[in-house]
């Protein structure tokens, strides 16, 4: 089926666009939602007069994204994350963060759809993020994920676990030598004692 679609689908078609859709997408959903019209003279015009707006409005706000984009572009902002063994994150950093990150640093007011994350991050580490200013102006910026209190806090902490974890055997078999060694002395004080006893006996026999 022949369709001018009235608004702009994502993915699919922007606004004046005409296309050939399967019926089905056209009775059950573009139809219903004004989102397109059968492809005839009127609503091609309609649509094109709509285009011509969208256009301008789109234009306009291009234009503003430009001046904005100097103070956006190549940004560098930090996150800092709770992490376990071998700086593993607890959770992850989504597009909000960065978002609310973004709008402290720069004092621009974004939203987290303008950020393109397609997943969220999950690793510590420097990562390039493209934020779409409007759909025709994009800005690049870099995403430093740090644990909480830098690298070297983190290392430090793994390394004076580490130490703990391999002092405790070495602190169990020093209790275990001391345990030895004083049974040891307790069984020669024994041997003593009888050696001492078998000569006052002797003594006495005489």
């Amino acid at each position: 089926m022949k369709v001018v679609f009235l608004e702009e689908v994502e993915g699919t078609a922007r606004t004046g666009d005409v296309k050939n859709v399967s019926g089905g997408f056209a009775r059950n959903y573009l139809l219903p939602r004004k989102l397109a019209a059968p492809a005839t003279p009127h609503y091609i015009d309609v649509a094109t007069q709509k285009a011509t707006k969208e256009a301008r409005r789109q234009g306009k706000l291009d234009e503003d994204a430009q001046r904005l984009a100097p103070q956006v572009e190549g940004k560098e902002i930090t996150i800092e994350v709770r992490v376990g063994d071998q700086n593993k994150m607890f959770g992850s950093v989504t597009a909000r963060d960065v978002a609310e990150k973004l709008i402290e640093v720069t004092k621009i007011d974004l939203e987290h759809r303008q950020v393109d994350l397609k997943q969220p991050i999950r690793e510590i580490g420097d990562h390039n993020v493209k934020v779409k200013l409007t759909r025709n102006v994009v800005a690049n910026v870099v995403v430093h994920i740090l644990p909480i209190g830098g690298i070297a806090a983190a290392e430090e902490a793994a390394a004076a676990a580490a130490k703990a974890q391999a002092q405790a055997p070495a602190d169990s078999n020093e209790g275990e030598s001391e345990l030895e060694a004083s049974a040891e002395g307790d069984a020669t004080d024994f041997e003593t004692e009888e050696s001492d006893e078998e000569e006052i006996a002797g003594v006495e026999g005489e």
